[in-house]
């Protein structure tokens, strides 16, 4: 075979997903399976890959997917608790009640809370969480889903704490042909933590202009003027709340590695830039809402309403937001290694022999 023949056959698996997702809008739990069959048979009959080899990455690849799941599991059940609780109900009417400007809400909900929840639970969970919670709060549905899934960009690559450094490029040192073209006096370890800094230092510049955009978008979009300058008026405070996040993201990824940094910059970066809007810093005079109701167009909207109840709840703030505090604090301080918790916890393995 030619070289261009091998590599679009090892191309196939990623192709097949692309095209199963992607062109039919089939869902990950039916493309996945076939993406794997195409690539066990890539692997068997054109790479010639040994049986047993075959079965040892599969299960490898399925005890890596349950890692995951774990993470994906966790963040699950503590919003559905905060849910069940009411405490949901609490945090929603906090951000509502902050300022009723729909482009400051968008920075606070979908850039910055979004990118907390990226950090801590990843795999979409942003635009999960962050969109219904814009449409409770009056946004247009597709409006809702634009701006969570443009802030959704910067943090994505430290999301589910690192998971994407950890996980998906840490495996490759796994091979010893890659290890081997490391730099002469460098192991795995300092070369993953220099491209998380190179990684966090050019998506903290890129990252700082994203509410910028996001709320540009949103007025030219489903403003009454359908104006980009509406959105570009807040120009001041969309610069204040890249910065907030951005710096401590940057400066997360420098200190303490791929775990932190959307973790940390969206939950510093939430606490000053909500006490900024709180006390007026760089918040615009005019507020800036939707067209009302009737005036929105129909494919801004879904089939069903929104939950728009925006009573406070029966929680404090502190005590709703007191679980997402916690997981902050636990990841911190088991991953720095001046504390003694993160030897004591890697002490236990779980280990198949081979």
């Amino acid at each position: 075979m030619g070289s261009a023949t091998l590599a679009f056959l090892a191309f196939l698996p990623i192709l097949t997903v692309f095209t199963l997702m992607v062109g039919f809008r089939w869902p990950s739990t039916k493309a996945m399976p076939i993406a794997w069959i195409v690539t066990s048979v890539v692997a068997m009959f054109v790479w010639k890959m040994d049986t047993v080899f075959w079965a040892a990455a599969s299960i490898q690849g399925a005890l890596i997917a349950f890692k995951i799941l774990i993470i994906v599991f966790g963040a699950i059940l503590v919003l559905q608790t905060l849910k069940a609780s009411g405490a949901i109900q609490t945090i929603k009417s906090g951000f509502y009640s902050i300022t009723p400007d729909r482009r400051i809400q968008a920075i606070i909900v979908a850039w910055l809370f979004g990118s907390f929840l990226e950090g801590a639970a990843g795999f979409g969970t942003p635009a999960a969480i962050a969109a219904p919670l814009l449409v409770s709060l009056g946004f247009p549905p597709l409006a809702a889903v634009m701006v969570a899934l443009i802030s959704n960009s910067t943090p994505v690559t430290f999301g589910a704490v690192g998971t994407p450094i950890i996980i998906g490029f840490g495996e490759i040192f796994n091979i010893d042909k890659v290890v081997n073209m490391l730099p002469a006096g460098m192991n795995v370890e300092a070369f993953i933590d220099q491209t998380t800094t190179f990684a966090a230092g050019y998506h903290a510049v890129a990252g700082t202009l994203i509410p910028l955009f996001l709320v540009a978008f949103l007025t030219k979009f489903f403003g009454k003027k359908k104006s980009f300058a509406e959105g570009l008026k807040v120009w001041k405070f969309a610069i204040f709340a890249g910065l907030a996040m951005t710096i401590p993201y940057f400066l997360t990824a420098y200190t303490l590695g791929s775990e932190f940094p959307s973790l940390m910059g969206g939950l510093v970066g939430l606490f000053i830039v909500v006490m900024a809007a709180k006390n007026g810093f760089l918040m615009p005079e005019e507020k800036w809402d939707f067209p009302p109701r009737e005036d929105w167009a129909s494919d801004w909207v879904g089939e069903e309403e929104p939950d728009t109840d925006m009573s406070e709840g029966h929680h404090s703030l502190l005590t709703a937001w007191t679980p997402y505090i916690l997981i902050a604090f636990l990841l911190v301080i088991t991953r720095l290694t001046q504390l003694p918790f993160k030897a004591m916890l890697n002490k236990f393995t779980l280990s198949i022999p081979s």
